[in-house]
């Protein structure tokens, strides 16, 4: 696999190895060792997650507070999203700061993003499944969310790019979703 780390030296682009001819791919989604090997990281997932959405839903800020933080390994098994990492560590040199690109099933990319940071993704294809690996259990007491279009963190959703006039958000998101300013972290 190769890693790139990003525009946050934490949240990795992850690019496994795929093996594909005329019958199609094969490739390991994961293998802990070398993902250690490569990343560095050896904290263990402990759930896993797969949510499917339609165009134009945009899912979070989302972050869970410590002591139930969890770090996230992502990917897309159908469709594209744009995915995006925020970072609200307030000791971090890049505290506030976005970092993202897209994932897809044809790409087969995975995003590492470690705990500390928040997340999301809005979908860009008319559907997509998103599976993400995650080192801590849901937390609903330990859960919060920063809304997706706060002005400080400036993230360029790719919205118009994709036919999206406005972005399809859970009731969670528009009511309990604060500025970075204001959040609990």
């Amino acid at each position: 696999m190769q890693v790139t780390p990003l525009a946050i030296a934490d949240v990795l682009l992850i690019e496994p190895k795929v093996f594909g001819d005329a019958r199609g791919f094969f490739f390991e989604s994961f293998n802990q060792e070398a993902f250690t090997r490569a990343t560095g990281v050896s904290l263990p997932f402990v759930q896993d997650n797969h949510s499917r959405s339609r165009r134009g839903v945009l899912r979070g800020l989302h972050y869970q507070l410590a002591p139930k933080a969890q770090g996230k390994l992502v990917r897309v098994t159908s469709g594209a999203v744009f995915d995006v990492a925020v970072d609200i560590r307030r000791d971090s040199p890049t505290f506030g700061r976005w970092a993202g690109g897209v994932l897809s099933a044809d790409n087969h990319h995975q995003l590492w993003i470690p705990p500390g940071l928040a997340h999301g993704f809005v979908v860009l294809t008319d559907t997509a499944d998103f599976l993400y690996k995650t080192t801590d259990y849901y937390s609903p007491a330990h859960e919060r969310a920063i809304r997706w279009d706060d002005p400080a963190i400036g993230i360029e959703w790719p919205l118009a790019a994709h036919g999206i006039a406005q972005p399809v958000l859970s009731g969670k998101d528009q009511t309990g979703a604060r500025l970075l300013a204001e959040a609990d972290i």
